[in-house]
């Protein structure tokens, strides 16, 4: 690999992909964007291209694979929104490149079959802050000697809500996020705490690690971005800024570390850290995905699609706050769950539980 690595960042104009390039201007000398994809900013990217003198762009996640393959890309940063995701990451390990994934969505889908093709230390690494966090805990450690993984989460926007008062949110309510600045499907999924569920199973994935020894916490500075509970019930918790182009610039940079691309945390103005266990009982969505986590298979696809035809539908005011949750479990418990197989069989089981969410959705009447 060249001492100026090539980036193809996949997304490139939404939240991580801007970040992406920003970490990319301020290390020129280290990395620089060989290749731009976009779902429907097609403006911007072309903005984007010219700036950082890009000759490859495309506008779709299909379009987007065309650019996986190009001989100066050494790393790919899959930052394409949901499941469409799952191929991109799929070729890229495929073409023995390194993956950046800030997709969570492939490892959830289709972490079965991702993990084993990235044998590789560094060959797939993760840009959630989450994941990052625990990644750099565990780095010298013995996997074997890891007690919990611990998942930190701000509680979003609805911390402390009821049920009762969840039923009357609306979508600008659910997108004002307390400490991230994201897209609007992640942010959606961080109100309802899907967020976290997917992320559990990314982590289950990710680090090999049983879902009984993977914990959600409350922590609604988001200074804490996870923590790794060792056998000898020692901790190792990663702090730092709440800004993702410190885990992206891990990802890029990785074995090495450079200087930092945002202002450290001043730990003298911080003035407390809280922790509380999330309420499941109200945020079902996190329940459910660590229930479709431990079945595995092809029930996480399923998931995951319902949960994504739920958040464009209540982002259009077609649903409720509380009718995504509804929509995924619906979709849940009809699903036939089977092996995972081969990309081909989860896009196919995509497709046909989208299907069945918006028959749930379409007997759903907004008050």
């Amino acid at each position: 690999m060249s001492s100026n690595k090539g980036v193809v960042v996949l997304g490139s104009t939404g939240s991580i992909g801007r970040q992406t390039l920003d970490v990319i201007a301020q290390h020129s000398d280290r990395l620089h964007a060989v290749a731009l994809a976009c779902g429907t900013r097609v403006a911007e990217m072309e903005g984007q291209a010219a700036r950082f003198g890009v000759q490859h762009t495309a506008v779709g996640a299909d379009a987007a694979l065309g650019l996986i393959g190009l001989d100066d890309a050494d790393i790919v940063v899959n930052a394409l929104v949901g499941s469409a995701g799952l191929r991109a990451s799929y070729e890229t390990l495929a073409a023995g490149k390194t993956l950046a994934l800030a997709n969570k969505e492939s490892l959830v889908v289709g972490g079965d079959l991702l993990m084993p093709m990235a044998q590789q230390p560094g060959q797939l690494m993760p840009i959630d802050s989450e994941h990052g966090a625990i990644y750099q805990c565990l780095l010298g450690e013995d996997p074997r000697e890891v007690s919990c993984l611990w998942v930190t989460a701000s509680g979003g926007p609805f911390r402390g809500r009821t049920r009762d008062e969840l039923a009357q949110v609306t979508a600008s309510d659910a997108l004002a996020h307390p400490t991230w600045t994201m897209g609007p499907k992640i942010t959606i999924d961080s109100s309802t705490l899907m967020n976290k569920g997917l992320e559990v199973i990314e982590a289950h994935h990710l680090f090999d690690m049983p879902y009984e020894r993977i914990q959600v916490v409350v922590q609604p500075q988001s200074a804490i971005h996870s923590m790794v509970e060792f056998a000898d019930g020692s901790v190792k918790a990663h702090l730092g800024t709440t800004d993702m182009r410190i885990p992206i610039q891990f990802a890029l940079s990785y074995p090495e570390r450079w200087d930092a691309p945002v202002e450290p945390l001043d730990f003298r103005t911080l003035g407390r850290l809280d922790f509380a266990a999330p309420d499941t009982d109200t945020f079902r969505c996190l329940s459910l995905a660590r229930q479709a986590g431990a079945v595995g298979g092809t029930l996480p696809a399923a998931m995951n699609a319902a949960n994504e035809v739920a958040v464009a539908a209540f982002l259009r005011g077609d649903c409720g706050f509380l009718d995504i949750p509804a929509c995924v479990e619906a979709v849940m418990s009809s699903h036939d769950t089977q092996p995972v197989e081969s990309v081909d069989q989860l896009e196919g089981v995509d497709a046909a539980a989208r299907e069945a969410a918006c028959r749930f959705l379409s007997s759903v009447h907004v008050a």
